[in-house]
């Protein structure tokens, strides 16, 4: 498997070896300056022993890619559907698209704030396409090519100042609330239609379903996105999140500082984010 991950001003790739991952450096360019070599980074990974590498700390991972743009899709999972509207009515046409702003990026070691003034924080565990080479009205065959590779994204919103307008951007763009990673998995290793998502919280499993039952594949999400704008290397698009099992939709409760909250997909990896009080709240 070929994860590549960012450390300080480095990109590299991570190796797996008999006493933990090794880091393989490639170099300070950032890492969708490399996306179009990566048959020679798989040739360099494949010749070298991971035990002659320097141990890889995971404290020190930042997001894999500072996204130009975050494009992310609503009700794309069957099953998650808005407030009031029967989960068996007929599939949607069309994706349901918003955006996260710049200021809301983090990486995989990055608390998220609890803000004072929003009260219904929740979370969505998500598998976020990263875009490998500039897409721009691609045909729906094609789609995939156009991938660097996946990594997960938690949608952290904001529940009532998103249900304050018809737009979600103020519950969706809070500072912070979009941390990605730990790693990148290039598109070779994994098929985007069959992956287990799954978020736990308090030990126990919320969410758990298979990419199999998306709405709309993320071969169709990239057409469809590159009819409208032109999609750039390193850029971002997430996929969704499933409905919270029956146990903890019944059960919801606000995010509040000292949770943590675990998105974890088998052959991606797993993001973890705890949530914190503002600087200077009282404990």
């Amino acid at each position: 498997m070929v994860r590549l991950a960012r450390v300080g001003d480095r990109s590299v790739a991570v190796l797996a070896g008999p006493a933990g991952d090794r880091m393989l450096d490639l170099g300070p360019r950032p890492l969708p300056e490399l996306f179009a070599e990566l048959d020679g980074i798989r040739d360099r990974v494949e010749r070298t022993d991971a035990e002659t590498l320097p141990p890889l700390d995971p404290a020190a991972l930042q997001a894999p890619v500072v996204p130009r743009s975050m494009l992310c899709l609503g009700y794309n999972y069957r099953g998650h559907v808005p407030d009031g509207v029967d989960p068996t009515a007929d599939d949607p046409a069309t994706p349901d698209v918003f955006v996260k702003t710049v200021n809301t990026f983090g990486g995989p070691n990055d608390p998220v704030v609890v803000p004072a003034v929003a009260d219904d924080v929740d979370y969505e565990g998500e598998i976020a396409v990263v875009i490998g080479r500039r897409a721009r009205g691609v045909a729906l065959d094609e789609a995939l090519s156009y991938v660097a590779g996946y990594t997960l994204l938690n949608d952290v919103s904001d529940r009532s100042w998103q249900r304050k307008q018809s737009q979600w951007a103020l519950g969706k763009c809070f500072d912070g609330f979009a941390p990605l990673g730990p790693w990148l998995v290039t598109a070779d290793e994994v098929d985007p239609q069959d992956l287990l998502v799954e978020v736990v919280r308090d030990g126990e499993v919320t969410v758990s379903q298979s990419t199999s039952t998306t709405i709309f594949s993320v071969a169709f999400v990239v057409h469809y996105l590159s009819q409208v704008l032109t999609l750039q290397p390193g850029d971002v698009v997430s996929t969704g999140t499933p409905q919270k099992l029956a146990v903890a939709q019944d059960a919801h409760r606000p995010l509040a500082p000292g949770d943590a909250v675990t998105v974890r997909v088998a052959g991606i990896g797993e993001l973890t984010t705890t949530f914190i009080a503002p600087p200077g709240a009282s404990a």
